[in-house]
């Protein structure tokens, strides 16, 4: 008898977990965005006929259901706990920590994905780009700067000698050597403003460009930066602080956004939980910087990933005007809808990841 009580009060329980779950998640807001994992989450889809009969609808039901799962962070992290404190896994998910920093295996280096990018900058540069200065840095990923590590990664100087092969109509700026794991944060794969002078000397150099090393700027605390490694792995080390850049020069630059119709400066509180949306408020397909102050007329074109946003800011000085072009969230076909091209100067500035990804339009 006794037992027959413990399986029925074991079993209501169970019921009762299973039916608060269900009712949370019904109730429960959706989330558009996940910080931690940086992308967006899938939303209740439309269910029709249609979207039945081909299967369509279970597999967008299913995808909505593990997007918005309650605490859906929380369980990933006690799983990355598991994983690396527990059972000793050397990384989780890609991720692993090494003296206090956490780093993500890009690996392996997709040739073809990366013949893909390159063709996709041949492609823009052969459409508007003709006759101009056009010039391109790779960034390398931060494990690139591991010593005696046993950790796969993306072979960087493979990255480079297959750029060089094909992106002869562009002139080459090696930037790796201005480069340690210092300048990189901890917790997040984003090189550090503060730490970029000599990356910004070098693109100078390679540009003939004025060398603005010894420009005077005051660094200003944005506070503890979390980045967007910090939540995945869900190991217990120190938040990176996040610090900006800046002078009379930049104080006085506008910064209109396309896609948001407003014109702001070139930093601003984030709308995210994503600090390093500080600068230049994040990710956005097309942007302008203009300098008022500027001792030149000269113009740049700068086709960037997210590491562009906390550089550019460092490049305004030999610049009136610099307009960053984002072809992850704007397809090439239509820049000369939104740019005039008329002879400035170009850099493509892109990361090992984003070139071995494939995911330029």
């Amino acid at each position: 008898m006794q037992d027959k009580t413990k399986n029925l009060i074991i079993t209501i329980g169970f019921a009762i977990i299973l039916i608060s779950v269900f009712v949370i998640n019904l109730i429960s807001k959706d989330k558009a965005i996940s910080v931690t994992e940086r992308r967006r989450l899938a939303q209740l889809p439309k269910i029709n006929i249609e979207s039945i009969n081909n299967g369509n609808a279970a597999k967008s039901l299913d995808k909505y259901v593990t997007d918005q799962f309650m605490l859906r962070d929380n369980f990933r992290n006690i799983k990355s706990f598991v994983s690396v404190n527990i059972l000793r896994q050397k990384d989780n998910n890609n991720l692993f920590e090494k003296d206090g920093a956490i780093y993500k295996m890009e690996y392996p280096l997709s040739k073809e994905n990366l013949q893909r990018s390159i063709n996709k900058i041949n492609n823009v540069y052969s459409k508007y780009l003709e006759g101009m200065n056009v010039y391109y840095a790779i960034i390398p990923e931060k494990n690139y700067y591991l010593e005696n590590d046993d950790h796969l990664k993306i072979d960087y100087k493979e990255v480079e000698k297959i750029a060089k092969d094909n992106l002869q109509q562009m002139k080459y700026i090696s930037i790796s050597e201005g480069l340690s794991l210092k300048d990189y944060y901890k917790t997040d794969l984003h090189w550090k403003q503060e730490n970029l002078r000599e990356v910004v000397s070098l693109i100078e150099k390679g540009m003939n460009l004025a060398d603005t090393y010894k420009t005077n700027y005051t660094i200003n605390e944005a506070g503890d930066f979390y980045g967007v490694y910090y939540g995945q792995l869900g190991v217990n080390v120190s938040p990176d602080k996040l610090y900006t850049l800046s002078n009379e020069i930049l104080d006085n630059c506008t910064v209109y956004n396309y896609e948001t119709q407003t014109t702001g400066s070139i930093y601003s509180t984030p709308k995210t939980a994503d600090k390093y949306d500080t600068y230049l408020n994040g990710a956005t397909p097309l942007i302008i910087i203009q300098n008022p102050n500027a001792k030149t007329s000269k113009e740049l074109l700068l086709f960037r990933d997210s590491f562009g946003s906390s550089i550019a800011p460092l490049l305004v000085e030999n610049y009136s005007k610099i307009t960053l072009i984002d072809l992850r969230y704007m397809s090439s076909q239509i820049l000369d809808k939104y740019v005039d091209f008329n002879n400035q100067d170009v850099l493509f500035l892109y990361s090992t990841v984003v070139l071995n990804q494939n995911i330029l339009k």
